[in-house]
Order: structure tokens, then sequence, then C-alpha cells
């Protein structure tokens, strides 16, 4: 039996659909970020902090870029947020894989 890997694009058209509906119970959402890029590089998201954590409340805003290796490689993500955590770099909000 052979597997057929989904083109990029319909990978992330799936993806942006589940973001513009939202995920769960509302704290992350996602979208494009220049809805004329045919290639959807660049994407922007929310997410409120958890409620029980140190981040409960809080709003973040962050970057995500997939580049034409996606989804075999990640996205590269940057908070544009302050943010305290270890993965993050607290200088430029890259978040640090």
């Amino acid at each position: 039996m052979c597997c057929h890997a989904v083109p990029r694009n319909f990978r992330l058209l799936e993806e942006l659909e589940h973001g513009e509906k939202g995920i769960g119970d509302g704290t992350v959402s996602y979208g494009m970020d220049d809805g004329d890029d045919i290639y959807m590089r660049s994407w922007t998201g929310t997410i409120i902090g958890p409620h029980n954590s140190m981040h409960e409340g809080q709003i973040y805003q962050l970057k995500l870029f997939s580049d034409k290796d996606y989804p075999e490689k990640p996205p590269s993500v940057r908070f544009h947020s302050r943010i305290n955590m270890a993965c993050v770099n607290h200088e430029t909000g890259v978040v640090i894989s």
C-alpha cells in the first residue's frame, strides 16, 4: 500500500478553516496575515492564557510563517506579546525549537 502526501496548500486550507471556526474552548485562534498570499506563508494568531495558570487572562499575539517545506518542517513562530516561557527568546519573541 502506498501513502500519498496531501499537497501543502490543501493542508493549509484545512488548517485555515479550523482556525476560522475556532478550536476547543475558543482560547486559540489563527488566520491568514495576508489574504492575497497564494502561498499561505504568513499567519497571525491569538492565545488567551488558560485558567488556573500564570498566564490566565493574558492575551498573546503571535506570527507564524510556514515556508515551502511545511508540513514536513514546522512553521516558525514569534510572539509579538511579551511572554515568560523558557522556549521563547525574551528579546525577539521567537519560539526556540
